[in-house]
């Protein structure tokens, strides 16, 4: 399983089109877009959770850099946490 930074989001975007975006390359457990507790606004950036990592590789290499909703997004895999 790989989690999936994707950065540089305008605050109009939804987990519904992020879910639609990355299901183009594989099965998508699922997406999580980050919100300021505080104002309640999107910060810009999400996390997508994809089951199979050859997909996951598959959808940051063609998405990282594309230009959506007006913008170029940042696609990146999100470095495993290390044990304490």
């Amino acid at each position: 399983m790989t989690n999936v930074l994707v950065g540089n989001l305008d605050s109009n975007r939804t987990p519904d089109e992020l879910r639609k975006l990355f299901e183009a390359y594989g099965l998508v457990d699922a997406v999580e877009i980050i919100i300021d507790p505080e104002t309640r606004y999107l910060c810009g950036f999400a996390f997508v959770e994809m089951k199979n990592d050859l997909e996951a590789e598959k959808a940051i290499s063609h998405l990282n850099g594309m230009v959506l909703w007006g913008k170029p997004i940042l696609v990146q895999a999100c470095l495993p946490q290390l044990a304490a």
